[in-house]
């Protein structure tokens, strides 16, 4: 039998770890992140490959940087990696978190919408969701790939049932995962205004 999202999950948004000062743990995050890439290989639909890619790739940037140097704590918080990378000058890290931060923005609100309002197509929450996320940072190229890609959604029913949300409280697990998820991406977003760290990226 195929293994629904919260299967293979092995860490939800609710479990990153967040200081009082809203420090947010590096790993724990990017596990939490990949739970969101699963969740597309799940699908197996040419629709989100645009969006898994580009996680991929920045889930790997932040890791990469996490990783570098001999001190494990130097970068455990993703804000310890973007104020240590502004010092630097190489914002390859902070470039990756704030795409990353994007893409997961783009997914929280498409699902959010979804799980809300039962009678509207995935197409449909996922066309919306990117309308008011990526699209104003893309070219017109990429929009106009995009555009594409989100028509080919599968539809509502096999989404949901691919993922499990067709269970009893099923649906309750995914709010509260995408709320979860959203409640981090306010603290960076707030991190990333208060110090222009998306500035000349």
């Amino acid at each position: 039998m195929a293994k629904t999202l919260e299967e293979l999950i092995t860490r939800r948004f609710q479990d990153v770890a967040v200081t009082g000062d809203g420090e947010i743990n590096t790993a724990e995050f990017l596990e939490a992140a990949e739970g969101v890439v699963k969740m597309f290989d799940l699908l197996d639909s040419a629709a989100f490959y645009p969006v898994k890619s580009d996680m991929t790739t920045n889930i790997e940037k932040v890791r990469a940087k996490s990783l570098s140097g001999p001190d494990p704590a130097r970068y455990d918080t993703l804000q310890k990696i973007v104020r240590a990378e502004a010092q630097a000058g190489d914002r390859t890290a902070t470039q990756g978190l704030l795409w990353l931060k994007r893409g997961l923005e783009l997914t929280a609100m498409a699902l959010k919408r979804s799980l809300e309002t039962p009678a509207e197509e995935l197409a449909e929450s996922f066309t919306l969701a990117y309308n008011n996320t990526l699209k104003q940072f893309h070219g017109f190229i990429v929009k106009k790939m995009f555009g594409v890609a989100m028509m080919a959604c599968p539809t509502r029913a096999v989404f949901f049932d691919k993922i499990g949300g067709n269970r009893e409280g099923e649906r309750e697990e995914l709010l509260a995962w995408v709320n979860a998820l959203q409640s981090l991406l306010n603290e960076l977003n707030i991190f990333y205004a208060k110090g222009a760290y998306d500035k000349g990226l």
